[in-house]
């Protein structure tokens, strides 16, 4: 009895072994692709964001060490253009929620009683993600330029002064931003409305209680995983974006973000340790604001 009791015991510690071991195989692959490309990269990014220039060298060559003043450069330099990506990301995450949820709610629980209406709807939010980001930005600049049939209509009608110009403001910007990003926050809201139990809000209304209680007691706190997951799926590429607020697009000197500053460091002037510092401390400043974002809203285990 005593003997078989041990092999029991020794048979059931072997299998949690052999359970872990193939874990690891399993996992080999996803770790082994993060290590390549996720990890390496962001330690190459590290090591150049502290080079410094190569005083035997041409201009734009740079050498390997540790000048952490890069740092202190790109911030008294680039600091109004870091504050106006976050201030325009916030104002565009906002305005898309806004914009989303109402579309959000009418897909998941409004059509649910029309499927066909349903889809219909599902596939004209899907519809724009066929289309490039290029070139859904650059329809937006022909119809709100200058001399566009839309702008001369409204000055026309004096909804705009007549020396008002959409193009290169901070309006088309934000406009911009949350047009592209709409997409990213109605799924993930959908997502979460989808699955309400619609049995809840009848129980409210048995309740007497209003269709606005039970909207705020109800709907929204069980959304609210889809309210998270939108807003940082919208407020984190938008922080980053230098599409929308480039010159080339619905953008202007006055409308430079961040990632303007990062493109032209890298790609204009050369200047790879300034590029590299601004993408660290992008990264850093967006992973502290999201940790605060999820940890206040009460949805830690998003992360």
């Amino acid at each position: 009895m005593a003997f078989a009791a041990f092999a029991n015991t020794a048979e059931a510690v072997d299998v949690p072994k052999k359970k872990s071991k193939i874990a690891l195989v399993l996992l080999a692959p996803g770790l082994a692709y993060l290590a390549l490309f996720f990890l390496t990269p962001l330690i190459s990014l590290i090591i150049t964001s502290l080079q410094a220039p190569d005083i035997f060298g041409d201009i734009g060559d740079y050498v390997y060490a540790f000048q952490w003043q890069n740092y202190v450069t790109v911030i008294n330099e680039y600091g109004v253009q870091f504050m106006r990506s976050f201030v325009y990301a916030l104002i565009a995450t906002l305005a898309a929620l806004l914009v989303s949820y109402p579309i959000a709610y009418f897909i998941g629980v409004t059509a649910r009683k029309w499927p066909v209406i349903q889809g219909l709807a599902l596939i004209l939010v899907i519809a724009p993600f066929f289309i490039s980001f290029l070139l859904r930005t650059l329809a937006w600049k022909q119809l709100f330029s200058d001399n566009s049939p839309t702008i001369t209509f409204l000055k026309s009608i004096s909804l705009l002064a007549p020396d008002a110009q959409f193009q290169g403001s901070n309006f088309a910007v934000i406009f911009g931003l949350t047009y592209n990003f709409i997409p990213f926050m109605v799924l993930p809201i959908y997502t979460s409305l989808e699955r309400l139990d619609l049995r809840l809000l009848e129980a409210g209304s048995d309740l007497y209680a209003k269709p606005s209680t039970s909207f705020w007691k109800i709907t929204v706190p069980l959304s609210m995983p889809g309210v998270v997951s939108g807003v940082l799926l919208t407020f984190i590429p938008a922080s980053g974006d230098f599409i929308n607020a480039s010159s080339e697009f619905l953008g202007g000197p006055g409308t430079q973000m961040v990632g303007n500053a990062i493109q032209s460091n890298f790609l204009v002037l050369n200047d790879y340790p300034a590029a590299a510092a601004l993408s660290i401390m992008l990264m850093a400043v967006i992973l502290i604001i999201v940790s605060v974002y999820v940890k206040r809203s009460g949805t830690e285990d998003l992360l």
